[in-house]
């Protein structure tokens, strides 16, 4: 960590998260509507904090049940991905029994899902259902897991359906599936080699411990969050399709993205 980031984060990351913590704490237990407000200057706050400058391309769906589906590269993606939209994370089960991390993706309403029983996805989908019958936003990381940002893995429609279902018995009869795309794009100003690719991902083969300290280690990092265009979900469509029109949205920007090309001029 550089004397820089350190300095920042006892004067300034260390002072929000006293005031943010139990601000937040207090809105979530009194359900206020602005409960997004302040995980919002969180994570700007982090992408100072962890030298993310983050461009969006495009614009989220608002005031409509919205699933965003996204690919993952890093932890960082949410971080960066919540600096500029308002959204409810899925994660796996094990984030929540995190020190300090799963605190905090609690105060953000994040939903959990324990992978390994696959009667955890009624009860994950029907929280997704509720939500965003509200007409909020949650945003999927529908690969499964984490890549190095190079290409995008297959899309998981497993749980795309079970929201359908969910979203359609909570009362949302105008739903979205909007693809997300997250691409790391510059490092210290210059493209992103192959090798600083992995020192930015979080792959299996890495400890939480030692990606952090590679991220913190790091030098700033041009971030792309793109907005695709969102696919009516109705009652009858067929998850599949919808989630495989999806992952080609997806895999088409950050392609686009990793060869430098500007998506908001030429076009999506």
């Amino acid at each position: 960590m550089t004397v820089l980031r350190a300095l920042f984060f006892v004067f300034v990351f260390i002072p929000v998260l006293v005031v943010v913590i139990p601000a937040q704490a207090l809105i979530n237990a009194l359900r206020l509507p602005f409960w997004n407000v302040l995980p919002r200057v969180f994570h700007r706050v982090g992408c100072i904090f962890l030298g993310l400058r983050v461009r969006v391309v495009g614009q989220p769906a608002t005031g409509r049940a919205t699933l965003l589906v996204s690919n993952h590269i890093s932890w960082t993606d949410i971080v960066a991905i919540g600096a500029v939209a308002d959204v409810t994370f899925v994660a796996k089960r094990e984030v929540g029994d995190w020190f300090f991390v799963g605190m905090m993706a609690r105060l953000q309403k994040t939903i959990f899902v324990d992978r390994t029983r696959r009667s955890d996805a009624a009860r994950t989908s029907r929280e997704m259902g509720a939500h965003m019958a509200g007409g909020n936003a949650v945003l999927l990381f529908a690969e499964g897991q984490s890549d190095v940002g190079t290409h995008v893995l297959p899309f998981r429609s497993a749980l795309v359906g079970a929201a359908q279902h969910a979203m359609i018995e909570a009362g949302a009869t105008d739903v979205l599936i909007q693809p997300l795309t997250i691409a790391y794009t510059r490092l210290q100003g210059l493209p992103v080699s192959r090798v600083e690719r992995a020192l930015i991902s979080w792959v299996k083969s890495k400890s939480l411990g030692q990606n952090i300290r590679e991220i913190l280690s790091g030098g700033v990092k041009d971030v792309t969050i793109a907005f695709g265009t969102p696919i009516p979900l109705g009652e009858q469509a067929d998850r599949k399709a919808v989630s495989k029109a999806a992952e080609t949205q997806v895999r088409q920007m950050l392609v686009a993205l990793n060869r430098g090309h500007d998506l908001s001029v030429a076009g999506r």
